[in-house]
């Protein structure tokens, strides 16, 4: 990477001033973040790194800046030479930066970044990424959209430095707004429109059932009695669930496809519903529930 090569540079003139091994001076010369303001300079060197700055005051440490300073000399690389307070600044020559990136970038392609000296020693491990995670039945909004970028970027920054990514999208794909949803359905439901645009009726159908069972005390009590069939897994109301659920990852792996987004695994609150009847049982035996 070229800002290695540039941070070596500059560790091999201080190295020359202070008698000491480049390498030892490496980690102490760091690179200046790119802000929105004007660029200072591009890296730093912090003085008190070699010095025992414990015993010394401020004054005398930057009197030991200063004075390295002057004994720095600028050159085809280093531009500029700065002082702050208690550090070094480098500004390297911008022709050569902007012809070492370049080359750096035509020659390393899609891997350029990943083959840093800083990623050199970083343990590779396995990771899980959790993200997007939309509620089926339900259009995607900006607000998934977000996450859905985020953890994309994250995961794409893990895999390429090494790491093993899982990506997972955790949906809401369980709760009484299913009870809701299958009544919903039953009443005013149409395959038709399913198979046509099955997340804008599946939404048609959720509002009108919702709207529906505030004004109709028999709805709500038919979607609490569905949720209640589907908790019991009883296999008609398990059955409707489970097309909304197909239908619901088949159109969010299209509109995924188009933001060149994937997942290793669509997992939900559903995959703990048959796991949490583990809990309720021992908070049963130690008389900790009280049923209505």
């Amino acid at each position: 990477m070229a800002a290695s090569c540039f941070r070596r540079r500059i560790a091999a003139q201080l190295s020359n001033v202070l008698e000491m091994p480049p390498d030892n001076l490496m980690k102490s010369i760091h690179a200046i973040p790119v802000s929105k303001k004007r660029q200072a300079a591009d890296f730093q060197f912090f003085v008190s790194s070699v010095l025992d700055a414990s015993k010394l005051p401020k004054s005398d440490i930057q009197l030991q800046t200063q004075r390295l300073a002057e004994q720095l000399k600028c050159d085809n690389v280093v531009s500029e030479i700065s002082t702050g307070e208690g550090r070094i600044n480098f500004t390297i020559n911008r022709e050569l930066l902007a012809k070492s990136v370049l080359q750096q970038v035509f020659q390393d392609g899609s891997e350029y970044g990943i083959k840093s000296e800083l990623f050199s020693g970083l343990p590779r491990r396995k990771i899980l990424i959790e993200f997007s995670s939309p509620n089926i039945a339900k259009k995607f909004h900006v607000g998934h959209l977000r996450s859905t970028i985020i953890g994309n970027f994250i995961a794409n920054l893990k895999e390429a430095i090494g790491h093993h990514v899982t990506r997972m999208n955790y949906l809401g794909d369980w709760g009484m707004q299913f009870g809701l949803l299958g009544t919903g359905f039953q009443q005013f439901g149409s395959e038709e429109k399913l198979k046509l645009n099955p997340l804008q009726h599946l939404v048609e159908v959720y509002v009108e059932a919702n709207k529906a069972a505030e004004e109709d005390e028999t709805i709500k009590k038919m979607a609490q009695d569905f949720f209640r069939k589907l908790e019991a897994h009883e296999e008609e109301a398990l059955s409707l669930w489970q097309r909304f659920r197909d239908v619901s990852i088949e159109e969010y792996v299209r509109m995924y496809k188009r933001l060149g987004v994937y997942f290793d695994e669509y997992s939900g609150e559903s995959f703990y519903q048959e796991k949490c009847q583990e809990v309720l049982k021992m908070l049963d035996t130690k008389d900790l529930l009280k049923k209505t």
